[in-house]
Order: structure tokens, then C-alpha cells, then sequence
């Protein structure tokens, strides 16, 4: 795609995302605290649920050198998105500490050739994150019950090419202990706040970052006596505790991104619990033998992976992959998620399952389809316990036909 077409592209995507936000946010103000399972979490979003609305807002009243959605999932791109889930304010766990984490997507399109990553993620902390501490700390009690405030922003990065633009997504996450996050206005230079950034949590795109105000180029990592993982030296945790905390409660949180090595760790955790799932209840809950419920990393999360045959026949010649795909989730999936969750492991610690469900097209042996539902776990369980309806769990999922993503309206296919 040349130039000018991608720039009429982006200008109708915003045009469709703005209308998709404004139906959305009307309708999704805020998390409920009804809906959150860890009750620290819980009491913590009923505490200060007028400070959060009238913060949520003030975000979105305020004028950003470019547009700023509030979104709660930023792996995926808002203007791709079904639905847009505008709650990106609420209270989450990360490395065992209570966060206040603000979470949303940022539209602006920097040119990695012109900006190094440190310039992106410069200009991103100083247009964005700024504003909304300086929101925080007029909204915000100084004394509010959390140990520090995160951040998760995603935004667009332009390589350019010959005759075209290859755009694609960085994260920049931030954690601020909650002194440091109302202090960081007060000081009176970049010195001053930098040294608040060099004590601070910092990752892009899942990776330890060291970033630096008004430079060209990220600070050493060494240099700032960080680790791996992050953290300062006398503080570091091991990896396995950093997944652990990063998962708890099976909120969301600002994380570094999920590893195949995560998979396997946890894969060995709960083998003999998928071992006794498959082996005691795989023919009630419709999963195959032949490919056993697997842990896998899919977009940066962490997914257990379950493969089942739908035991309904469909007529190709008759349906459409719309249609059966509805069906496959109304008549099958859906009615069994509840009985499918209640046999996980009660410790599991994921972001998403990921169903693989297999239909038969026709009487032939070979004729069949995989449609793929990836949904929220979080999600799964607000499904099953009546808080939200078939299309929202749809729309907070990925749905996919032979491995094509596609966007799925149950009523309108029905």
C-alpha cells in the first residue's frame, strides 16, 4: 500500500474507532467491583470507585498532543478490536504490590527512522504519562490504599520503505512506587524526575528498559545496577516469582511478556491434573485424545490450549463460517464452559484459554473446520456467573476460522 492510501487507511480507522468509543464508553464507565475476584482488589475498586470515575473522566476531557483512549487490553489494537473495553483504570497486583494501573492506546505513529526506541518511548512518558500523574495526583488521595501507580501505553512505530510504511506496536510500561508518583511534579528538573525513573520499573515491549528523559539513547541497565528482571539489585526476585506475581489474583497487570520457558514451567506444574482431565472427563467435555490440553504462549500471554470435537453436523453448502461459528459457541462451547472451568486446576494462574473446536462439514471424514475461540479466563468466569452476555465474552475474545481471525455478531448470524 503507498503512502497516500495507508494515510486515508489510518484517517478512517480513527473515524471508526472514535464511534466504536462512543458507544462504549458510555456504556462501560468503569470495572465493577462486583466482577473483581481478589477481594484486596475488590475493596480497594469500591473504596475509591467516585475517585476512579471522576478520574476516568478527566482523561477523557483532557487534550493530548494526539488522541488517548482508555482501554483495558492493550495487546490488540484498538481499531481491530470487535469492541472496545474503554475501563483502563483499575486496581491490579505486580510483583506482589497493589498498583493503581492506567492502561490505554496512544495514536500516535512515530517514525522509528527519524526516533531511536528511547525518543518513542521518551515522547509517549512526557505526552501521555505525564498528564494523566498530574490528573491522578488532583483526583487521587495521596494516602489511597495501593503501592504505586502503572502504566501500560501502547502506540505505533513506522518503518519506513520504498513506496510504502510497515507500522507496527510497541508497549511502553512503567511502574511508579506511589511517593515517587505524586513527587514526580513536584520536582523542579529532568534531573530530579530522572532519578525517579532510574528507581522505578520500566519495561518496552516486555523487555527491561532504561529510560531517559530528552536523550537519544536508553540508559545501560548495568549501569543503573538492575537486573534482568528488572528490578534493583537487593530487591530481585527469580523469574518463577516474578510469573507467579504477575498472575496473581488473574488480574492484568503490567508484566513482562509471557516466554515459551513460562509454558513449560507451568506445563510440568498441572501435567498430572491435564493427565486426569483428559483421562476422567474427556469424553463428557467433547476433548480429543490426540492433542491433550497444553499450556502455550500466544500473543504474549500465557494460554492453556484445549481441543474439542463438536459432536453437531454442519452442511457446508448451506451455512457459512459465520454461522457455524456462532452455532459452534451458542450450541456447544457456551453451554459447557461452565462444567470445562470448574475442572481446571483452582490455582491456575493464565491469561486466556484457548479453544480449538473441531466440525465436521458434511458426511465426509475429511471434510471438517477449526474454529478458535481465545478468551479471557477473567472473562470466562464473569460468563459463568451471569455478569455479562454471549457477544461480550465474543467480544472480548479472538475468534478464528481455519486460522483467519474473524469478527463474529451472534444475533445477526442466527
Amino acid at each position: 500500500m503507498n503512502r497516500r492510501n495507508r494515510t486515508f487507511a489510518f484517517a478512517y480507522a480513527l473515524l471508526d474507532f472514535g464511534i466504536v468509543l462512543l458507544v462504549a464508553s458510555s456504556a462501560l464507565a468503569q470495572v465493577s467491583p462486583a466482577e473483581i475476584v481478589n477481594p484486596k482488589l475488590r475493596t480497594a475498586e469500591q473504596e475509591y470507585l467516585p475517585q476512579l470515575q471522576s478520574l476516568h473522566h478527566a482523561i477523557g476531557e483532557t487534550q493530548f498532543p494526539l488522541p488517548f483512549i482508555l482501554t483495558r487490553y492493550v495487546g490488540v489494537d484498538p481499531a481491530r478490536q470487535a469492541s472496545l473495553d474503554t475501563r483502563g483504570l483499575e486496581f491490579v497486583y505486580f510483583q506482589n504490590r497493589m498498583l493503581l494501573k492506567t492502561s490505554g492506546f496512544y495514536t500516535a505513529a512515530f517514525n522509528s527512522g527519524q526516533l531511536t526506541q528511547n525518543e518513542r518511548a521518551s515522547r509517549t512518558f512526557q505526552e501521555v504519562i505525564v498528564p494523566i500523574l498530574r490528573l491522578i495526583a488532583h483526583e487521587i488521595p495521596p494516602d489511597v490504599g495501593c503501592d504505586g501507580m502503572g502504566f501500560e501505553i501502547a502506540y505505533h512505530a513506522r518503518a519506513p520503505r520504498i513506496n510504502s510504511d510497515f507500522e507496527g506496536r510497541e508497549i511502553l510500561a512503567v511502574v511508579l512506587d506511589r511517593a515517587d508518583a505524586f513527587a514526580f511534579l513536584n520536582e523542579p528538573g529532568n534531573e530530579q524526575r530522572q532519578a525517579i525513573l532510574n528507581r522505578s520499573t520500566i519495561y518496552l515491549d516486555g523487555q527491561p528498559f532504561g529510560l531517559a528523559l530528552g536523550r537519544r539513547d536508553a540508559l545501560d541497565l548495568e549501569a543503573l545496577g538492575r537486573s534482568g528482571s528488572g528490578e534493583a539489585g537487593p530487591a530481585t526476585v527469580s523469574p518463577a516469582a516474578v510469573v507467579t506475581a504477575r498472575l496473581a489474583a488473574a488480574n492484568r497487570s503490567l508484566v513482562p511478556a509471557a516466554s515459551p520457558a513460562d509454558a513449560e514451567r507451568l506445563q510440568a506444574q498441572f501435567q498430572s491434573q491435564l493427565d486426569a482431565l483428559l483421562n476422567e472427563d474427556g469424553a463428557k467435555l467433547h476433548l480429543v485424545d490426540y492433542a491433550p490440553p497444553s499450556f502455550a504462549v500466544y500473543h504474549k500471554q500465557l494460554v492453556l490450549q484445549l481441543t474439542l470435537r463438536n459432536p453437531l453436523a454442519f452442511e457446508k453448502s448451506t451455512s457459512s463460517i459465520y454461522r457455524r461459528a456462532a452455532q459452534s459457541f451458542d450450541l456447544f462451547l457456551a453451554p459447557q464452559l461452565k462444567a470445562l472451568v470448574a475442572k481446571l486446576p483452582a490455582d491456575l494462574r493464565i491469561d486466556a484459554l484457548d479453544f480449538s473446536i473441531l466440525n465436521r462439514l458434511g458426511n465426509e471424514k475429511d471434510s471438517s473446520e477449526a474454529v478458535e475461540f481465545i478468551c479471557p479466563l477473567r472473562s470466562i468466569r464473569s460468563f459463568i456467573e451471569d455478569e455479562i452476555a454471549s457477544q461480550d465474552l465474543i467480544n472480548q475474545s479472538l475468534v478464528l476460522v481455519n486460522g483467519v481471525r474473524i469478527r463474529l455478531d451472534l444475533e445477526l448470524v442466527e
